[in-house]
């Protein structure tokens, strides 16, 4: 906590993208059209695969709560975006912003262990596919489900503690657009050595090994394909594994950049630009890269879609005969 002399600021100013104030309109509708779309994209996905009997298999339960986990970010962030990015900067409680914070890591490394859960489900059905149903069943795919989850809202319960007690006395301006782990350290007061203990522990645990697990699902993966003597048997798996491993790419490369490597020459605004990279854009392509390609959601979204238009002719005809 703070000095007997200080006094500690209860409240923070985000700058957001202050370097382009000229263009806050246009950032401004950009990121609303951004959040539109995520949150239209990840909905969509969730009803689809709560809604058709045929999707209730592992890898559409794991791309469910992988819609979920975008949600959750994106909608912890974006709003106040939004805000500072219209307003030229805002103003957010030390305790609103420690929530967002909370939330934000739990979406992110929910997201991480989800991942590492579909890699496994692709390794079990490329690598194993005579034993797949078998050893994927309904209580290992729920629990798969639910730890990632339980896990994330349980450790990051101690860094968000520890944060709040590192005292705030020196400036309560926050150069992001939102409260992430890095800004908020720049600011606080006290000595930061065990908070940054506890979050690298954190990320090695959640982010690292997970990707670490992933990179040798995909290479048993890979091993197995070439394997395959059908062309289309290999092009089929391939299609089966290419866009989660984009996803994977695209998830872990900003995130291992800013939280292994948080310190360094990294400028606020090379840090807010690789932090945009995975709250806005992995958020928007995951469903492109994972869902929207994929026949079985195509073929769910055409089912929906004709049971709408069957259900909405219907009472026309009843009143017209």
């Amino acid at each position: 906590m703070c000095e007997a002399n200080e006094t500690e600021f209860s409240e923070f100013l985000l700058l957001g993208f202050h370097e382009f104030h000229n263009l806050k309109a246009l950032l401004f509708f950009t990121f609303l059209a951004f959040y539109l779309l995520m949150i239209t994209e990840n909905c969509l996905i969730i009803i689809f695969v709560s809604s058709c009997h045929h999707l209730q298999v592992p890898m559409y339960i794991f791309l469910r709560n992988l819609a979920l986990t975008d949600l959750l970010l994106t909608s912890n962030i974006m709003p106040k975006l939004l805000e500072v990015t219209w307003l030229g900067g805002a103003i957010i409680s030390k305790m609103s912003c420690l929530f967002q914070f909370y939330f934000h890591c739990i979406a992110s490394f929910t997201q991480s262990l989800i991942l590492t859960a579909m890699a496994f489900d692709r390794y079990l059905a490329i690598c194993d596919p005579l034993r797949y149903s078998y050893l994927m069943n309904q209580k290992l795919c729920l629990h798969l489900v639910f730890w990632p989850w339980a896990i994330t809202i349980i450790l990051l319960v101690t860094e968000t503690v520890l944060i709040s007690q590192v005292g705030f006395c020196d400036s309560k301006i926050l150069d992001h657009f939102f409260c992430d782990f890095v800004p908020i350290l720049e600011i606080a007061s006290k000595d930061q050595s065990i908070v940054k203990g506890v979050d690298f522990s954190l990320t090695i645990i959640l982010a690292f090994i997970p990707f670490v697990l992933v990179i040798i699902s995909y290479l048993n993966v890979f091993i197995a394909i070439v394997k395959i003597r059908c062309r289309d048997g290999r092009r089929k798996a391939f299609s089966m594994s290419s866009s989660h491993l984009a996803t994977v790419c695209t998830y872990y490369g900003p995130i291992i950049a800013i939280y292994m490597f948080p310190a360094g020459d990294d400028t606020p605004y090379g840090y807010k630009m690789k932090s945009l990279l995975y709250t806005t854009l992995t958020p928007l392509i995951n469903p492109i890269l994972y869902s929207m390609r994929n026949q079985e959601i195509k073929k769910a979204i055409k089912l929906l879609f004709h049971k709408s238009s069957v259900n909405i002719k219907k009472p026309f005809i009843f009143f017209i005969g």
